[in-house]
């Protein structure tokens, strides 16, 4: 893709710049079906005047906006390159990590763009791909591969167990790993077990759904009752982690903010040889009762800084259901800093919906 900016005049006019769409692009892949894709940007910068005429694509405006555009558009090229098309979505992101300031710097000093975001694949599974969409997914999916304990903080719909189950399909396929356990602490999120039909093992599965629910995206339906018989999958309430030495797995602790301190610790003392550890939690949403407090919001303070412990915090920003769903976080994250919710906890059950971020 050429482009050509050109600069203004002495500290006024508008920049203007002029990009060429390679040939190998139809437009319709760069502007969107009904020039979808050029509404959203067009929409994020209300300033500038964008049109199109052939293969060629013009920005006027505030220099700044300009600037960003063009690197919008050369992050798109990049992303459609691989073959991977551009969606309404994916141009909001990579504006907004554009915007944020070209995606900052990472842990090892290197600046990741949107591209390099928005292409990472994690996992391919029944003709879907799943990837990061956002900048902090990024980074906690970088964790995973580089510590032997993450922790993934963050509020309902921003990936943290979806891309955790990913990353253990991943390491279970590529033998890095013998088997995958996934566990949760059966806390009573507003409802009592005891008024649930069926065995113990019947009332405590609905905790454990989701982890189910999952698996069942990310590997083929008709072998999960094969691994799980062999022992090469476990789904299981934390209480089964109690005196076990876990060697040669991939083990993930979903809704940790429903431990207590003890179990916190009763957990994380359970990792053995060639293992790793994913801890993921939202602390606004804690279901323990009165007065029990949350092992996850203790850990932090315990184990922040050892080595090989990595905590990755998503936000607001990083939620990839429905556009609402973040609105919403942010709309109760402002009541709570304005009422002072008592330990800024949301008492009561959550659903969860299976993160489709792929």
């Amino acid at each position: 893709m050429t482009q050509t900016p050109q600069a203004p005049g002495p500290a006024e006019g508008p920049a203007r710049a002029q990009i060429a769409v390679p040939a190998k692009h139809p437009m319709v892949t760069v502007l969107g079906s009904g020039d979808s894709l050029l509404r959203v940007i067009e929409t994020a910068f209300p300033g500038a005047d964008i049109h199109v005429r052939g293969n060629e694509i013009s920005a006027v405006g505030d220099p700044v906006d300009v600037a960003l555009i063009q690197r919008l558009f050369a992050e798109m090229m990049l992303v459609l390159r691989t073959g991977q098309p551009m969606t309404e979505d994916a141009v909001e992101r990579s504006i907004a990590m554009l915007k944020a300031g070209g995606g900052g710097n990472g842990e090892g000093g290197g600046q990741e763009t949107p591209a390099q975001v928005l292409t990472q694949n994690i996992l391919s599974s029944r003709g879907r791909t799943i990837r990061p969409k956002t900048l902090n997914q990024k980074r906690y999916v970088d964790a995973i591969d580089k510590h032997t304990v993450v922790f993934g903080i963050g509020p309902a719909g921003t990936g943290k167990t979806y891309l955790a189950m990913a990353k253990a399909v991943q390491a279970l396929q590529s033998k890095q790993v013998n088997r995958i356990i996934l566990t949760r602490p059966a806390v009573e999120a507003g409802e009592r077990l005891g008024f649930l039909p069926g065995t113990l093992y019947e009332k405590i599965d609905p905790y454990l759904r989701p982890l189910y629910d999952a698996l069942h995206d990310m590997l083929d339906p008709d072998s999960i009752p094969r691994l799980m018989a062999a022992g090469t999958i476990e789904v299981a309430p934390l209480a089964y982690m109690r005196g076990r030495t876990l060697n040669d797995a991939f083990i993930i602790l979903d809704e940790a903010q429903n431990t207590s301190p003890e179990q916190m610790k009763m957990f994380l003392t359970r990792l053995g040889f060639d293992s790793k550890i994913v801890i993921t939690g939202d602390v606004t949403q804690v279901d323990l009762p009165d007065g029990t407090k949350s092992g996850l919001r203790q850990v932090q303070h315990i184990l922040e800084g050892v080595e090989d412990v990595h905590f990755s915090r998503l936000s607001s920003q990083d939620v990839v259901r429905h556009k609402l769903v973040g609105r919403i976080v942010d709309a109760y994250e402002k009541y709570d800093s304005t009422h002072g919710t008592e330990n800024g906890a949301h008492k009561g059950g959550r659903g969860r919906t299976a993160h489709k971020g792929k």
